[in-house]
């Protein structure tokens, strides 16, 4: 995959539509690796405190504790990948390695942030009903089904991945299908991805946390208004991040029913395909701020790691302490 083209996949113009030179993605080379290195920093950094603290500190106790560990590391998995997008394929294995690594990432980080989600209304609405429900053991479960559902949506888009040179004899990382059945993986690979991130996990997500702040409105919790910011942030990230893709790959989708297939239509949606993957990518980053450091239990295990490892002084381990107790929503339920 060069540089220059930012979609994972694919999609094609017909014979009719040819791009023109000044109406390539704006995003000059460069200036994408750049910012593909700064988010691979930015992700490796904060995934890797996340599953050290936890591992290391918090240990492994209950669901959320679990729930906790495995988006750290479905978004490192992610984060990694990210230096390969940043140069051209060189081999057929880390065509099929990024390939494999996005797809499982993609499902398995929605998957997990949706996990994440219900946690925290068993948690907060039925948090008496829900402790036999919220064990490890449960969610070790949980955590292995979605692992398990990941690998089987993403082992298709693994097995036909392929590199392809282009009319400009220049190596791509492309899906090459059967031709007796290539529009039947291309519709089945975007209905996965829409029924997943917009039909399933996004109507779960607005339940649960719907739900949480009914619950939350009916508590005398002084720290409510704190709780309520945080919710709405979790919700606006995840839909400025992930919904936007979603509804790309939606409308790329009705082109196989010749809705929106004319040259413009396909124009449009080859560049908003670039933009939104790259937002989606950028999720794997604020993941770790959004679940981790804002939970009053990871943070006073960070403080102790950090007290360790650099010699803070009593001082500032108790002032950490002291702000952490102020956390709105707690992650340790």
């Amino acid at each position: 995959m060069n540089t220059s083209e930012v979609a994972m996949y694919d999609y094609d113009y017909n014979s009719t539509c040819e791009q023109a030179p000044d109406e390539d993605f704006p995003i000059r080379p460069t200036v994408l690796q750049v910012l593909y290195y700064v988010l691979f920093c930015l992700g490796l950094l904060g995934n890797s405190t996340v599953v050290w603290v936890v591992l290391r500190y918090i240990k492994l106790r209950t669901m959320t504790d679990v729930c906790l560990l495995n988006l750290a590391l479905s978004d490192l998995m992610v984060a990694l990948s990210l230096p390969i997008w940043a140069h051209n394929f060189q081999t057929l294995a880390s065509c099929k390695l990024v390939t494999g690594v996005y797809q499982l990432g993609f499902y398995s980080g929605t998957l997990f942030v949706t996990l994440m989600s219900v946690d925290r209304y068993l948690a907060i609405v039925h948090a008496v009903a829900a402790m036999r429900a919220r064990t490890l053991r449960y969610g070790i479960i949980a955590s292995f089904t979605i692992w398990l559902i990941s690998i089987v949506m993403a082992t298709p888009q693994v097995t036909f991945a392929s590199l392809v040179r282009n009319e400009d004899d220049e190596v791509e990382c492309q899906p090459l299908y059967p031709d007796n059945t290539q529009q039947f993986w291309q519709m089945q690979r975007n209905f996965s991805e829409i029924t997943v991130g917009l039909f399933v996990c996004l109507p779960i997500m607005f339940f649960c946390y719907i739900n949480i702040l009914v619950a939350l409105s009916k508590s005398r919790n002084s720290n409510k208004n704190k709780a309520v910011k945080l919710i709405f942030i979790i919700v606006c990230v995840f839909v400025v991040c992930w919904v936007p893709y979603n509804l790309t790959v939606f409308l790329q989708t009705l082109q196989h029913f010749h809705i929106l297939d004319n040259c413009r239509a396909l124009k449009a949606m080859n560049l908003a395909m670039g933009f939104t993957e790259i937002i989606a990518l950028a999720h794997c980053c604020l993941n770790p701020v959004i679940y981790a450091f804002v939970g009053e239990k990871f943070r006073k295990s960070l403080g102790k790691m950090l007290t360790v490892y650099f010699c803070w002084t009593n001082k500032g381990s108790s002032f950490t302490e002291k702000e952490t107790s102020n956390t709105p929503v707690r992650s340790d339920h």
